[in-house]
């Protein structure tokens, strides 16, 4: 079942030519591309049920709710969550750790707390904190890379020495979207736990490439997006405990999250709807139940071995290249990134462009790691479950046009 050559018929723009030449796209850390089953979800929805959810009683909008509800429900069984109430539809993983930080954050962070965060942090993971603690004069602990040049992964040894009995928050990523790296959550959390701190996942990259089961990981938040996933742009996913949430004030206030408003006062809605204000994507969240059914019946399992063979592949052939420093961490899966001598990477991806690859370069959102690794940016080369080895021999044949023009 699992074949990516043949998965690849799956996905209409990957049949796409960029500039004469069929597209092979390798930025999925960015976002993936999606099916043909979660486009036609996407637009049957706008063709036979378009209708607001939670708002009426005729038949587009039950039929709206219903399958809006039952997108929620699909995303806690994928999750192995407790109850549906703990999942919470955002945006993005942005608002989703937005929601924690003003929510959560507001509520329980004050002077002289402790927030820990890391260097490989995406901006989404590591702002929010930053301006929490500078508003309630807290300190944000950082957790450092090893001091070692090979493997680049961060140093958990010094997790054990940042945290104090003044650490409300551990925010991390599970796998960052630079290095590669996955750090070990389940130690982090147990670590956080004995402490009586709170853990917040940054699953934006980790979602896509493996299985979470909230249960066992016992993180407190986890926040992901839709569309690193094969899914939609638009929408995210915050699961929090639901104890966190029952005693969380709401993030946003509107339409749709109350029970009663008077002059005076306003009560608001269980959870989940506490968290929902306005209309939310509901095309998203029901087409994004497609883009799971295709990833439960891939595997994660499978999808995971064939990313982390296919960077396994390229960083051994990328070792070739004299002039190519690696920026991957030991343990990195479907995420590469590299460095070429005395050539820009947005030259790099360029060149790239015009053989139909699509790659990403620049600061990818991490300028506090870009800064520890005294770089202004990076080339970076990201696999999924479409990707195959032809893939990487079309990556090394335009690195040779690279290093050819420039020399």
């Amino acid at each position: 079942m699992f074949n990516p050559q043949k998965l690849k018929k799956d996905f209409p723009i990957l049949s796409r030519k960029i500039n004469g030449h069929p597209l092979i796209y390798l930025d999925n850390a960015a976002t993936t591309q999606k099916p043909k089953t979660v486009i036609d979800a996407f637009k049957n929805y706008y063709e036979n049920s378009a209708a607001n959810v939670h708002r009426g009683i005729h038949t587009l909008s039950e039929e709206s709710s219903e399958q809006y509800e039952n997108a929620r429900k699909k995303v806690a069984k994928f999750l192995n969550a407790k109850s549906p109430n703990e999942i919470i539809f955002t945006r993005n993983t942005t608002e989703s750790i937005n929601l924690v930080a003003y929510s959560w954050g507001e509520t329980n962070i004050g002077k002289n707390d402790e927030i820990i965060t890391s260097i490989l942090e995406h901006h989404s993971n590591f702002i929010p904190w930053q301006q929490l603690c500078n508003k309630k004069n807290t300190k944000l602990k950082i957790i450092p890379l090893k001091k070692t040049t090979a493997p680049l992964s961060l140093d958990i040894s010094a997790l054990e020495k940042l945290i104090t009995k003044k650490t409300h928050l551990i925010a991390i990523t599970g796998m960052s979207n630079v290095t590669g790296e996955k750090p070990d959550l389940k130690k982090i959390v147990k670590l956080a736990h004995q402490n009586n701190t709170l853990v917040l996942i940054d699953a934006a990259q980790l979602a896509a490439h493996e299985q979470i089961d909230v249960q066992k990981l016992d993180a407190d938040f986890i926040a992901f997006s839709a569309h690193k996933m094969l899914g939609p742009t638009g929408l995210g996913v915050l699961y929090a405990k639901e104890k966190l949430l029952q005693a969380m004030p709401p993030f946003l206030l509107g339409g749709g999250m109350i029970k009663e408003v008077t002059k005076t006062r306003t009560i608001f809605a269980d959870i989940p709807q506490k968290f929902e204000a306005g209309t939310p994507n509901i095309a998203a969240a029901i087409s994004f139940t497609k883009a799971l059914d295709y990833l439960e019946k891939m595997d994660l399992n499978n999808i995971q071995k064939h990313t982390e063979n296919l960077s396994r592949l390229l960083i051994t052939r990328l070792k070739k290249y004299p002039q190519i420093s690696l920026q991957t961490a030991e343990n990195s899966n479907g995420i590469v990134s590299f460095t070429l001598k005395n050539i820009h990477p947005h030259d790099i991806s360029e060149i790239f462009n015009k053989h139909g690859i699509a790659i990403r370069a620049g600061h990818h959102c991490c300028h506090p790691l870009m800064q520890d690794l005294k770089l202004a940016a990076t080339a970076r080369i990201s696999f999924y479950l479409y990707n195959t080895e032809d893939d990487i021999e079309a990556v090394c044949k335009a690195l040779n046009k690279v290093i050819e023009i420039f020399n």
